[in-house]
């Protein structure tokens, strides 16, 4: 197997029909896409699968891409495209997800915003697993499983007030340790985007 450096043209060596280029890609932009996809498709499994099929394009394509950029591009626009083809045909009809179909044409910046997001949340899950027990398990009922404060005190038999505070100090321990990483403060804002949007 060829092994790369880093900096060297993984892009030419995916023209060059070489392996291992496609794994680099893979590696570098699945996670972040199954973020982008899952918040439009709401199904963690489809959206795993509508990745793969892109990184299938990708690989059909391999001989007209340029560079990186090029490649993560077409990785969004294709895994876009695909959420709202999966949405068109169940008809879904969430308020979030019927109103992204409603945006025929998203803009450069609307679509920056989503892939911005997806990588903040790609990071934003390996930051969750370093939470105390309690914040953690807090936090994921709350923005993943999309529990209101009153049905996680009733699960966990907490008092509201005390999942508040579990809430708003892994909100902080989040904040930080990102800006720690040096996430810029683009995607510090996507968090909060993301955090707000729930």
């Amino acid at each position: 197997m060829i092994v790369r450096q880093e900096g060297e043209n993984w892009s030419a060596a995916l023209r060059n029909d070489e392996d291992p280029a496609l794994s680099f890609y893979f590696k570098l932009h699945a996670k972040s896409l199954v973020f982008f996809a899952n918040r439009l498709v709401n199904d963690q499994h489809e959206a795993e699968d509508i990745v793969a099929d892109c990184f299938v394009k990708v690989w059909e394509r391999r001989k007209t891409f340029q560079t990186g950029e090029n490649i993560k591009a077409f990785l969004y626009i294709s895994c876009r495209n695909a959420c709202l083809d999966y949405l068109r045909r169940l008809k879904v009809k969430s308020l979030a997800q019927q109103s992204y179909l409603n945006q025929r044409e998203p803009g450069d910046d609307s679509i920056l915003s989503n892939i911005i997001t997806a990588e903040v949340l790609a990071l934003l899950s390996e930051e969750i697993t370093q939470l105390p027990d309690n914040y953690r398990e807090v936090f994921k009922l709350m923005y993943f499983d999309l529990k209101k404060t009153d049905e996680i005190a009733a699960q966990l038999g907490l008092s509201v007030q005390t999942v508040r505070n579990y809430k708003a100090r892994a909100i902080a321990l989040l904040k930080t340790s990102m800006l720690k990483k040096g996430v810029s403060s683009i995607g510090v804002l996507a968090l909060m985007f993301f955090i707000e949007g729930q």
